[in-house]
Parts: C-alpha cells; structure tokens; sequence
C-alpha cells in the first residue's frame, strides 16, 4: 500500500495570466496615452502578446535564468513584458526612471542584463545608460507615441518591440516548465542607507505573497473590481497587483508615465476605479484638484496607501467623501506588501494594520534579542516569510539572523495586534545623548488641515550634537505662523523635542519612489 499524494503543481507566475485568460478572457487592461486616449486589451489577448515576447527574447538568445532589464511606466506592454520575461523562466530586472543613469548604469552592471526594453519617451535616459554600461547588447522600444516615431540617434541599434512581435509565432513555446523557486524579478533598494542592495523574487514568493494580499482583510480582490495602481511597476513589484489583478479577472487602469491629479481623476470617473493604490503623495494631488473642479469619483470605494506615513488631514478629506482609506506597510525586501489595516476597520493613520497569514512580526532590542513582551513596546522590527528576502542579490552572507529580517524600523505591536510603524532607526536624532524620533513631530503637524507634508530632520550643534529642524509645505493657499506650529507639538512631545527651527518650503523633495527625501533634506538643512 502507498501513501495517497496530491500533484505536483509549481506555484509558477504564468498562472496568473493563464487563469484570467482562460476564466476571464475579456476583462480588460486600459492603457492612458500621451494624448490621453485609451487603448484596450483582454486577458486572453494579453497572454498571446506575452507569449510572443517570449519568442523574442529567445530568439535573441535569452535563456532561463538571464536578466532581462525594463525601463518602463505602468502601461499594457509593460505587463506584456513582464509576463514574457517571467513566463519563460528568466528574470525581469525593473529599473526606476527617476534614478540617474549612473545609478542605473551600476544596477544593470550588477545584474549582468544584456536586454534592455525602454518606453519610446525615455530612450534618452536609455542612451545614457547604454554609454556608461557597454555591454548592452539590445535595446527595445515599447509604448511608441505615435507612427512617426524613431529610434534616438544614440541608440542607433534599438528596435521597436512591436515589429518584432509581428514576426514571431509562439506556438509550442512552453511557459513554466521550472522550480517554483526559480528567480522571477529582480529589485535595487533606494540605496539611502549605502549603495543599493538587488533583492531577487522568486516565483514561489510573488505566487505566494498573490495569495495573501487577496485575503479579505487585505486587498480583497474580486472579479467586479477595477483596480488602478498608481505605485509604479518598477518598485517592488507595483505591489503585486499585475498578478493580484488577473488571478482574480480584476480590470487593470495603467496611467501610464502621468499620475497629476486630472489625469488619475479622469481615469477614476472615466474607467469606474473602484481601487486605487499609491503612496500619499499621489492622493494629495487627486483630491486638491476634486475639490478646485468640484468633481466626484462614486465608483472609488477604496484607496490603499503605503510607503510613507499617511497624512490625517488628507485621510479625513478623503474619508469625508465616504471613500476608505486602508493603511498598508511594507518594503522591497518583503515582495512588498507586509502589513495592512483590514477594510473598513475604524483606526487612525498612524497603523499599518496586522500581518496576514505568510508574514510574522517580531520586536527586539537594538542588539536584536527579542522583547520578553512583544505588545506595548518599542523594538526594532524584524520579518520572516516565504516572500521576505534571504539574502541579496549577488551577496554570499544572509540578510537575516536566525531565520528573521531586520526591517531597519522602529515599532510598537498593540494589544490587538495593530502594527504602528514609529520611525526609521536611522532617522532618529541623537541631541545631548538622548534620542528624539522624527516620525511622532511629522505626525502632529502633518494633521493639521494646512499642512500638505512636514518633515524633521537634525542639524548639527556645537553643544547637543544634534537639534530638530522641521520643514513645512503648506497647501496652496494655506500658511501658519511658526508659533502655531509648534503650539500643535506643546504638551505632546517632550520640550527638549521640539524643533529649533521651522522652515517653510515650496514644494517637499521626493525620493524616486515618491517618499519624501530625507538624504536631499540633510544635505540640504542639517549643517550647523
């Protein structure tokens, strides 16, 4: 007598796309152009395009396991290429276009890409690159703005994508004959603390960290959906929503290379969103220009914000308009998504949320030993998961000790279980000997309704060490004298924590996941 057995079905990312094709082969992906207008696609018509990406790139020798680099907006042949790239076991290495092209140039010598796929609107960042790296052997021009367009004199070996597609069948290419544990993606960190850090994806982790975020209390997915995920494609992995989106026959909106506040608006009422996902920055814009025209968006049910904290006048302005704001935490190292506020839960925008089912949560001192009680305290916050990092890309040393991450921020775990992100370790000042966290002033003055972003930083000082300086961006319209911005920290901070100085500033730097910059504001306001 043998054992019963189940099959042995690998947990592959072409599944996604197979499902949605084959259960929802209609259920589109809309792409905004350039000149705002709308393209169109199904699933099932998606899936044929990505599989004759996959021809392509064998046909100009890529094998499994190679890197193949993208320098593209959130858009249809974006998502094309990612499945092509994935489908056929190699590794699609994302490249973000707000970084210089020596950075990129470094990230692309560290992966060892041969192909590079480039939207037409960013070919010359692409030459760029192309000149500092050398070893590029293709470049490939996807998302053409128009029929009159042309290679950049720079790139003059670069091929239009779509021509190529047009010469290849892909009838007997097989998708997913791999491990599940082959790598899919590949991801630099920002690099704010030291050069970037590649974090390697594998099939089993997105396949998996897909199925927790559609857990109810997380995404919740459905096939009714219409999901627009204004968090780019190039970091971290859009959130996972161009696997989430079809495994559950979703509608996609790409935005493509403009999220200003008319264009998402447009998109919103036009397309029926009823799920958009960005960080906060973005949501600031989209509702300041609903109220100047006086527009509503009754099909938007939910926006989910991550990776920044989130402002409370802007969630209140939101929530008044009867639309949910569900808080997320996350970052690169965890594929990315780790915890989230469930949908509908009353909370403030201070939590994270909790951890789904494939994510667990510890505190630790700052030598990393656990706290003997892990609710109530600050520690230091490590994960562990089957789509958290095990070690970096091209390092032999692991990222983690004894199986767990450490996240690098600081945080509390409530009594029933909500995770509040309460700093960065590395953002804290140091003033005479005694440590004051950034994150609880920004949080106070970023609730007052005239305030778009707040930021604390320190400034060197002769006799503390180091003293808070807090910089302001008013919204338009709006200003507050310095006094009345620190009357909103009396008596809620300790005084030795309020700032020495305010300073008001036209516009907040962003880094290029669209978090506020806080190496630029250093550089900028932390000299004595």
């Amino acid at each position: 007598m043998t054992d019963g057995a189940t099959q042995d079905y690998a947990l592959t990312l072409d599944r996604m796309l197979d499902h949605a094709a084959k259960w929802h082969p209609e259920k589109d992906v809309a792409t905004r152009q350039i000149d705002g207008s709308l393209t169109r696609i199904g699933y099932a018509d998606l899936r044929e395009r990505a599989r004759k990406v996959s021809a392509v790139l064998v046909g100009l020798g890529v094998l499994k396991g190679h890197r193949v680099a993208t320098l593209a907006w959130n858009t249809q042949a974006h998502m094309e290429c990612w499945y092509g790239i994935m489908g056929m076991g190699a590794v699609c290495h994302t490249l973000n276009p707000r970084l210089t092209a020596e950075q990129l140039a470094w990230m692309i010598g560290q992966s060892e890409a041969r192909i590079l796929i480039v939207s037409e609107d960013l070919q010359p960042l692409a030459a760029e690159i192309a000149m500092k790296v050398g070893t590029l052997d293709h470049v490939l021009i996807i998302d053409p703005e128009g029929p009159a367009c042309s290679a950049h004199p720079d790139l003059p070996k670069a091929k239009y994508f779509e021509a190529l597609l047009s010469q290849v069948n892909p009838d007997g290419l097989v998708w997913g004959d791999f491990p599940e544990t082959t790598p899919c993606g590949l991801c630099f960190t920002s690099g704010t603390t030291g050069l970037p850090k590649g974090v390697t994806y594998t099939h089993r982790g997105s396949y998996l960290h897909t199925l927790r975020q559609l857990q109810a209390d997380v995404s919740g997915l459905n096939s009714h959906d219409v999901v627009l995920p204004v968090v780019p494609m190039f970091h971290a992995n859009a959130w996972g929503l161009p696997y989430s989106a079809p495994a559950t026959g979703a509608r996609l909106v790409f935005c493509g290379r403009q999220s200003d506040g008319e264009t998402l608006a447009e998109l919103i009422i036009g397309e029926g969103v009823t799920i958009a996902v960005g960080v906060p920055t973005i949501w600031l814009a989209l509702f300041d220009h609903l109220d100047a025209k006086g527009l509503e968006v009754p099909s938007l049910k939910r926006i989910m914000v991550g990776g920044a904290p989130m402002n409370a006048a802007l969630m209140r302005r939101i929530e008044s308009r009867g639309i949910a704001v569900q808080t997320t935490w996350g970052m690169t190292e965890l594929s990315p998504l780790g915890t989230a506020a469930p949908p509908g839960d009353a909370r403030s925008p201070d939590t994270a949320g909790r951890p789904a089912l494939g994510i667990d949560l510890m505190l630790t001192d700052h030598e990393g030993t656990p706290l003997s009680r892990q609710r109530g305290h600050e520690g230091h916050l490590w994960v562990r998961g089957p789509s958290v990092v095990e070690r970096y890309y091209g390092q032999a040393e692991a990222a983690t000790r004894n199986g767990w991450f450490p996240t690098g921020d600081l945080a509390q775990i409530s009594e029933d279980g909500q995770l509040f992100i309460t700093g960065r370790a590395k953002d804290l000042i140091k003033s005479g000997g005694e440590w004051i966290n950034p994150t609880e002033i920004e949080a106070l003055v970023s609730g007052l309704p005239e305030v778009a972003f707040s930021a604390v930083v320190g400034r060197a000082h002769e006799k503390w060490g180091e003293r808070p300086v807090l910089l302001v961006q008013f919204r338009d319209g709006e200003s507050l004298e310095d006094d009345d911005l620190l009357e909103a920290l009396k008596d809620r901070v300790p005084s030795w924590w309020l700032p020495d100085a305010v300073i008001s500033v036209p516009s907040m730097p962003l880094a290029g996941t669209g978090k506020i910059d806080k190496v630029r504001l250093r550089s900028l306001y932390g000299a004595a």
